[in-house]
Order: structure tokens, then sequence, then C-alpha cells
């Protein structure tokens, strides 16, 4: 029985216009509907075909996106290395900046130091005091460490020995915060980065004691301390720079930092300057003496 195109009804042979749907009947009615599921399933095909098709479009579409996002990602790591590359050198200089601040503060509490020594003995402490036989046995550094908050360590010394006796050699470590420049890494991890300059006409003698009246230079035109790191000497030592030996700022066995330029130093009047490695000889020898009536002018 033929089967009407419009509605799939099986509807006589001799009808020629479906009752069901009013279709039009003719002698292709049956292979018309096998046809039409024939053009269903291919369009069935077709559409999976499509979608395939728009998936691998859209796979295809999405590789150049990929390739720009690695591009812009590369390009940023990039970009970004090279601006760590610019600022590093501003951290660290302005780490050493602030390294070379607390040098100072640290010069400025050893000068504090000296003129509460001076005010408790009215005279400074010598660079180094000698032992009977006439050999340096006292550093300065240990006569005024317990007025840098150790008194502790000061109150076990045992002044009759020698500073690396058997029972001194322990209070050398650890080093006493305000003898270490920051921007200076200690060799054993006991050198302090500062020292005085030895002379008889020097502000801190060796073996003799100076008081501030008799520095009729200045104490504003006379230094005291300064940083000689070169010289690698335990803060316990009872041994610093020799004016004799004193050319320039910034030699192995002088005045040395590990600041750009120049050295830190104590003025007798308690003040810190930074001197530079240019600083003429002359001016530097006339920093040296107490009452050598030079002409030091600006520095």
């Amino acid at each position: 029985m033929p089967i009407c195109p419009g509605c799939d009804e099986k509807i006589a042979s001799s009808v020629k216009v479906c009752p069901f749907c009013g279709e039009e009947m003719n002698g292709e009615a049956s292979g018309t509907s096998r046809g039409r599921a024939v053009q269903s399933g291919r369009a069935v095909q077709q559409g999976s075909a499509g979608k395939q098709n728009r998936s691998n479009s859209g796979g295809a579409s999405s590789f150049p996106w990929l390739i720009i996002a690695i591009v812009t990602c590369g390009g940023f790591f990039v970009c970004g290395g090279g601006l760590l590359a610019l600022l590093l050198p501003a951290v660290q200089q302005a780490r050493e900046a602030a390294r070379r601040v607390q040098c100072k503060n640290n010069l400025k509490e050893i000068g504090l130091a000296m003129f509460n020594y001076h005010d408790v003995y009215n005279m400074l402490p010598a660079a180094h005091l000698n032992g009977l036989q006439g050999e340096p046995k006292l550093s300065w550094r240990v006569s005024v460490v317990p007025l840098l908050d150790e008194p502790a360590r000061y109150d076990r010394y045992q002044f009759n020995d020698a500073w690396d006796s058997p029972a001194n050699y322990p209070l050398l470590n650890p080093l006493p915060r305000s003898y270490g420049c920051p921007s200076y890494g200690s060799p054993a991890g006991v050198s302090t980065a500062y020292a005085t300059i030895t002379d008889e006409t020097a502000a801190m003698g060796n073996g003799f004691c100076v008081r501030m009246k008799n520095i009729s230079d200045g104490t504003s035109n006379t230094l005291m301390v300064i940083e000689a790191v070169r010289l690698n000497v335990p803060w316990m030592k009872p041994l610093d720079i020799d004016a004799k030996t004193v050319t320039r700022i910034d030699e192995p066995h002088g005045a040395s930092s590990m600041h750009v330029g120049g050295v830190n130093a104590l003025l007798a009047d308690g003040s810190v300057r930074f001197l530079s490695k240019d600083l003429s000889p002359d001016i530097l020898r006339a920093l040296i003496t107490i009452h050598g009536n030079e002409e030091v002018g600006d520095f």
C-alpha cells in the first residue's frame, strides 16, 4: 500500500489526494518517503560533518591566538628582565646609601662614647696603653666599650693579660655592633672597620692621653677615628694607623673603606665627615695633628 509523502500515512492506491493531509498522490509516493529518509540521513551526516568542520575550524582559528599569547608572554618576560636589569643598580645604590648612613651613625656613637670617657677621666683614651715592657697592651676600643652598651664584656676583660690571652680571647666574638661597618664583611667576623691615627701630635697617642683643651687646631679640624677596613684588625688588638705611613685616603695600611669615593671619619667635635679619596695629602696631615696651626680650609 502506498505511503503519503506528506504525512507518511498508508492510503489506497486508487486515491489521488491523501485524506489525512491533502497531499496530491502519484505513483512515486512510496519511493518519496524512502527518498526523504535518505535525504534525512544525508542531512544528519552533513550536520555532523559541519560540526566537525566547525570544530576543526575553531581549533585552527585559535592557533594564531595561542602564538600571540606565547609571544606576548615572552615579550613580557624579556621586557621584565630588562626592567629588572635597569632597576638593579638603583636598588644596590639605595642599599649602599643606607649602609653608609649606618656607618656614620656607628662613628657618631663612638664619638659620644669618647666624650663620655672624657667627662669621666678628663681626657680622651689613649690609642694604646702600653704594658710594663713598653709594648701596646690595651686598645682604645676596649677602653670605651662599656660606654657602647657593652659593660659586661668590659667587666670580664683581664687588664693584666694580653688582649689575645686565653682569658680575653673569647671576648672577641661577637664584634660589638658599633665597631662594624655594614658595607664591610669582616673576614674573621671580629675585625673592626674603624681605627685611630697614632702620633705624638695626634688626638689619640700611643701611650699617652690628650685633653680636649690641648686641641688648639680646633676640634672640627682634628681627626679622632677613621675607617680602615683594609687593616683587618681584630677589635681588641692594640693596633691602629701609624701617622708616619699615611699619605692619602684609600691605602692598604691607612684609611680605607668599602664605600665608593672615600671614607667616613669622626672629628674631635663629634661630627662625622666623608673624606674623598682625592683629599690633598697636606690637608689629611693637617687633620691628624692637634696643634700644627695648619691651614685646613674647606674639605
